[in-house]
C-alpha cells in the first residue's frame, strides 16, 4: 500500500507540472464520483423499488429515469476529459523530459547510455501518463465502494460489522503480493533496458550480423535470452496480481455465503436488509474489480518512475531555458580562449584506476589553426569536449574573452563553437539556421563540397542523408560552415575522406577559415599536413607533452615523403 501511495503521489506532483492538468483531474474525479454516486442510488432505488410492496411509486420511478441519464452523462464526461488529459500530458511530459535530457551533463548522459534514454523516452513515460490516467477512474470507483458500504451501515451497522472482518482480511492478505509482483515489474523494467541495448545493436549492425551467421545466431541467442527474460517477469508480477484478484474473489463470495446462508440462522434479518446486502455487494464487484485490475498498471508505473529517478531526471523541476543565448553569444564577440590548471578524471575501458587529464594550462588565440595531436586514449576527445564546455572541468578554469566560465554562461559559451565530431550525427534539416539566403548559402557549400549531384535543399531541408560515411561528414561540415561561428573543433574530420578531398580539406578549407579570422582546433593523426597549423599539441597520457609552432614540431617529426605547401 506505501508503495503505491508513493506513486499516487509522485503522479499528483508531476500533474503539477502540466499546464490545468490537475484541473481536469478535479473534474474527472467530480464527475466520476457524481456518477458512482448516482450507480450506488440506482441500486439502493431498486432495492427500494424490489421491496416496496404495491411496486413503484411516481416518485421512484422518476428518480430511477434521473438516474438513468445521470450516470451515462457524467461518465461519457469523465471519459472524454481523461482521453483529453492522457494525449496532452504524453505531450508534455516527452518534451520535458527531452529538455531534461539536453540540460543534463554530457558526462552524465555518456554514463546512462544512449539505450536507457531511449527506453524512458518511449516506455517510461508513456506508462507514467497511463498511471495519471488511472487516478481518477481510482477515483470513481473508489467512490461507488465507500458509498456502498455507506448504504450498507445504514441498512445495518451490526451485519457490516459482522463482514467488516473479511473485508479487512481481503485488504491486508492482497498487500503481501502486491509487494511481490512490484519486485516482478522493477526488474522487467531493467530487462527493458536490455532489450532495447539489443535492438539498437539489431538496428545500427544489420550489416555486420548479416556478414556473419556464427555471430548473428550468437546475438539473436541472446535476444532471445533477454526477451524471454523481460516475458518472464511481466508474467510473474501479471500471475501475482491474477493470484491476489481470485483470492479476492474467493472472499468476496465466501461473505455472499455467510450473508445468504448463514447470518439469516444466527440472527433475525429482514427481507429488506439481506436483500439490499446482497444486491449492494454484487454491486461493488465490478468497481473492486476496476480497482484490482489498475493495480497492475500502478505497479509498472512505479517501476518507470523509479527508472526515471534514477537517472536523476527530475520531471517536477522546472529546466531554465537559455532563451536568446545566441544573440548574447553573437554580442560577446570573441577574444582569446584560455585553460588554467584544467583537469578532468573518468574511467577507461579496461583499467582499473582512473584516468587524469591534466592540468592543462592551454591558449588559443583568435584566428590560430592548431592541431592536436597524440595517440589513442591520451584524452585528445576529452580535452576538445573540455574546450567545448561539453564537460565542465573538476578543478581549474576556462576563460574566454576575459570571462570565466560556469554554470551560468557555460550554455552562452558554447554558442561561439561549431564542431563536427568523430562520431558525428547529421539532422535532415538545417535546424536552427533561418537566414534568408540559407538554401543558397547551402548550395553553394553543396558545390565546394563536392555533393551538388548527391544532395539538394530546399526550404532547409535536405533531399537526403542515405550517403557514405565520408559524404554524410562532408554534410556536417555544411551545418558548421552555415553557423559561422567563431571557433570550429574538428575530431578526426578527413579520416573517412579520399586522398583529393583531404587534400582539399587541409590545403585549401582549413586555411580559409584561418583567413576569416576562426580559431580552428583540428584533432588528426595526418602528420602529413601538420605543416599547415600555426601551433601543433602534443597530448600523451592527459598530459601536454609538447607545445610547438608548426615549424617546430615539423623539425622533429617531419614524416617520409611529407608534400609542403608551396
Amino acid at each position: 500500500m506505501m508503495n503505491i501511495v508513493r506513486l499516487l503521489s509522485f503522479l499528483l506532483r508531476l500533474s503539477k507540472e502540466i499546464r490545468f492538468s490537475r484541473l481536469r483531474i478535479a473534474f474527472i474525479a467530480a464527475a466520476g464520483i457524481i456518477s458512482g454516486v448516482a450507480s450506488t442510488s440506482m441500486i439502493a432505488l431498486i432495492t427500494q423499488i424490489l421491496t416496496k410492496q404495491g411496486g413503484a411509486t411516481a416518485l421512484l420511478t422518476g428518480l430511477f429515469i434521473t438516474f438513468c441519464v445521470v450516470v451515462p452523462v457524467f461518465r461519457f464526461i469523465s471519459q472524454m476529459m481523461l482521453i483529453d488529459l492522457t494525449q496532452k500530458s504524453l505531450l508534455e511530459l516527452r518534451l520535458r523530459l527531452a529538455r531534461s535530457i539536453l540540460a543534463a551533463p554530457l558526462r552524465h548522459l555518456e554514463t546512462i547510455g544512449p539505450h536507457r534514454l531511449l527506453a524512458t523516452l518511449t516506455n517510461d513515460i508513456g506508462v507514467l501518463v497511463d498511471s495519471m490516467a488511472v487516478i481518477p477512474i481510482l477515483v470513481m470507483h473508489t467512490t461507488i465502494v465507500v458509498s456502498c458500504l455507506i448504504y450498507l451501515g445504514w441498512l445495518s451497522w451490526l451485519v457490516l460489522l459482522e463482514i467488516a472482518g473479511f473485508i479487512v482480511l481481503g485488504v491486508v492478505t492482497y498487500q503481501l503480493p502486491v509487494i511481490r509482483a512490484i519486485r516482478h515489474f522493477v526488474k522487467a523494467r531493467d530487462r527493458h533496458n536490455d532489450l532495447v541495448k539489443d535492438v539498437r545493436a539489431l538496428t545500427e549492425g544489420t550489416k555486420e550480423l548479416k556478414m556473419h551467421r556464427r555471430r548473428r545466431d550468437a546475438f539473436l541467442g541472446h535476444m532471445e535470452q533477454t526477451a524471454e527474460a523481460l516475458q518472464k517477469e511481466n508474467r510473474a508480477g501479471y500471475l501475482v496480481f491474477t493470484a491476489a484478484s481470485s483470492w479476492g474473489q474467493t472472499l468476496f463470495f465466501v461473505v455472499l455465503g455467510l450473508l445468504v446462508l448463514l447470518l439469516p440462522r444466527l440472527q433475525p434479518m429482514d427481507s429488506r436488509t439481506l436483500i439490499g446486502f446482497t444486491v449492494i455487494l454484487f454491486q461493488m464487484m465490478v468497481p473492486l474489480e476496476v480497482v484490482m485490475s489498475t493495480l497492475p498498471n500502478l505497479g509498472r508505473a512505479l517501476a518507470s518512475a523509479r527508472a526515471v529517478e534514477d537517472m536523476g531526471f527530475n520531471l517536477q523541476s522546472e529546466i531554465k531555458e537559455q532563451e536568446g543565448a545566441a544573440e548574447l553569444a553573437r554580442s560577446a564577440g570573441w577574444g582569446r580562449l584560455e585553460l588554467a590548471g584544467v583537469t578532468h578524471r573518468y574511467r577507461r575501458e579496461n583499467e582499473e584506476e582512473s584516468f587524469l587529464l591534466g592540468p592543462i594550462d592551454l591558449t588559443f588565440e583568435p584566428g590560430e589553426l592548431v592541431f592536436l595531436v597524440g595517440g589513442n586514449g591520451s584524452g585528445k576527445t576529452t580535452l576538445a569536449k573540455l574546450v567545448l564546455g561539453l564537460y565542465a572541468p573538476e578543478s581549474g578554469e576556462v576563460r574566454f574573452a576575459g570571462r570565466t566560465i560556469d554554470d551560468s554562461n557555460r550554455e552562452e559559451y558554447r554558442e561561439h563553437f561549431s564542431a563536427v565530431f568523430s562520431d558525428f550525427f547529421v539532422f535532415e534539416s538545417l535546424l536552427g539556421l533561418n537566414a534568408s539566403s540559407l538554401d543558397d548559402d547551402a548550395r553553394k557549400y553543396l558545390h565546394r563540397l563536392h555533393l551538388q549531384q548527391k544532395v539538394q535543399v530546399k526550404d532547409g531541408e535536405l533531399s537526403t542523408i542515405e550517403l557514405s560515411q565520408g559524404q554524410r561528414k562532408r554534410l556536417a561540415l555544411l551545418t558548421a560552415y552555415l553557423e559561422d561561428r567563431p571557433i570550429y573543433l574538428f575530431d578526426e574530420w578527413a579520416a573517412d575522406q579520399d586522398p583529393i578531398f583531404k587534400e582539399i580539406f587541409y590545403l585549401q578549407l582549413l586555411p580559409e577559415l584561418k583567413a576569416r579570422g576562426r580559431t580552428v582546433l583540428v584533432i588528426s593523426h595526418d602528420d602529413h599536413y601538420f605543416h599547415v597549423a600555426d601551433r601543433v599539441l602534443k597530448l600523451d597520457y592527459g598530459k601536454i607533452e609538447a607545445d610547438l609552432t608548426a615549424e617546430e614540431f615539423f623539425d622533429i617529426h617531419k614524416p617520409v615523403g611529407v608534400r609542403v605547401a608551396g
